[in-house]
């Protein structure tokens, strides 16, 4: 397994970035303060749509990731291809440029102009989503390295489906299967997203579904700012040979965690 290889399972974990005060206790707030004790991934309810941010994400942002921390539960029996090879990433700060746009849920209706203006009223705000495209291609470009990625594209028929093309005949495929939020606070969102990933080269797949968990905290003055605590889990498919010695009391433990420090910053083209 080559360097790059390596830095693709550190990529491939990194892509995955109102309700009252009592759901301060709520199950992902439980969840992060339960790390690094997790059997089984979180439950999630919503399956289908896009993952929507408050409005305070919407813009571009230079962000900051550092891993903090990273544990195999199951070594030595059960370790991810490149996981002692990522630690010499820990406490390295990568930084990338995303953002976070506008996207209207009803943009795809069809109106005929003499309807139109007494619709317009009762079309719904946009909602705040992820720019996959764009975040994935930056994020591919600091981790692995612009030479070694030729293209990040989404799929049309799903938004949520990112096809990540890299040199060698590698390609990384990851399509969100659930995803829950919550928002404890009108400056806190917190929000959890499965994916299945399938990494593919000339005469390897390798299958998994990664969990990531992030609390995010927002600064709106002087300066507006974003923190955050985030974690990544690796759950073996249950294809992978050693996918039963993850089993325990009929839960898939995870056989890899990542914690991450996010920063968020405008970009200096937003500040101005």
């Amino acid at each position: 397994m080559n360097s790059l290889v390596s830095k693709v399972f550190v990529y491939a974990i990194a892509i995955c970035l109102s309700i009252s005060s009592s759901a301060l206790a709520g199950k992902l707030s439980d969840r992060i303060d339960r790390f690094p004790n997790w059997n089984g991934a979180a439950q999630v309810t919503r399956h289908e749509g896009e993952l929507t941010y408050p409005e305070w994400f919407q813009g571009q942002w230079v962000a900051t990731s550092t891993l903090l921390e990273q544990i195999a539960p199951l070594a030595p029996d059960v370790v991810t291809p490149g996981f002692e090879s990522n630690r010499k990433y820990i406490n390295q700060p990568i930084e990338f440029t995303v953002q976070f746009v506008p996207n209207n849920p009803v943009k795809a209706a069809k109106f005929s102009p003499l309807n139109l203006p007494r619709l317009k009223s009762k079309l719904p705000a946009p909602q705040i989503v992820a720019d996959r495209a764009f975040n994935g291609l930056n994020i591919a470009t600091a981790y692995l390295g612009a030479a070694n990625v030729l293209s990040v594209k989404i799929d049309p028929q799903n938004s949520t489906k990112q096809i990540t093309q890299l040199t060698q005949d590698r390609e990384l495929e990851a399509f969100v299967t659930g995803f829950n939020l919550e928002t404890p606070q009108p400056n806190q969102f917190i929000s959890t997203e499965l994916s299945q990933q399938i990494f593919r080269t000339s005469s390897t797949i390798y299958l998994n579904v990664v969990e990531t968990t992030t609390s995010y905290q927002f600064t709106p003055t002087p300066t507006p700012s974003i923190t955050a605590t985030q974690i990544s889990a690796i759950y073996l498919s249950p294809k992978d040979p050693n996918y039963f010695k993850t089993i325990d009391k009929l839960q898939s433990r995870p056989v890899a965690l990542y914690k991450y420090r996010l920063k968020l910053v405008p970009t200096p083209e937003r500040v101005k």
